[in-house]
């Protein structure tokens, strides 16, 4: 077992079967994301690398946001990841574990989605609102988590 695993007291970490679907299926979905980024390759150098959607062409503007509508993307997939295993760890009933389970993935989803949109409709940002919502609502609840769910503290004197 590697040093670090053990030095943290780590011996035996387990998903839960519920961790385990979201986890494959964002493994799975990292995909498309890759996809997207050979895209957005593509349309950077005029379908010299990449692939090179059509006669799509973007001003800076649009660039930028799909660029960090791809961005948000990845960064959120790899929190969602993240988060799978430390949901498993709170005290919370399954149906809020599910709520904090999903608000990442479901937030990688819609802010990406709302920046790819707002390259061409300034509506778009009502729909990130509620993306970010989703992953304010995913963390606060796996913090708040975790922390009522702490072990007691041990005292040296009393072992």
């Amino acid at each position: 077992m590697p040093f670090l695993v053990t030095q943290l007291g780590i011996t035996n970490m387990q998903l839960s079967r519920e961790s385990k679907i979201v986890c494959g299926i964002l493994l799975i979905v990292v995909l498309s994301i890759m996809y997207g980024g050979i895209a957005l390759l593509g349309i950077l150098t005029e379908g010299a690398a990449g692939l090179k959607p059509g006669n799509l062409s973007l001003n800076e503007t649009q660039w930028s946001l799909w660029r960090a509508g791809h961005a948000h993307a990845g960064v959120y997939v790899v929190l969602a990841l993240i988060l799978q295993p430390l949901v498993d760890q709170t005290a919370f009933s399954n149906s809020v574990k599910w709520v904090a389970r999903l608000g990442a993935p479901v937030a990688s989803i819609v802010v990406s989605a709302s920046f790819f949109g707002l390259a061409f409709l300034p509506g778009f940002r009502w729909i990130m609102y509620i993306g970010i919502a989703c992953l304010a609502i995913s963390m606060l609840l796996t913090g708040v988590g975790l922390l009522r769910n702490l072990p007691p503290k041990v005292n040296a004197t009393d072992t």
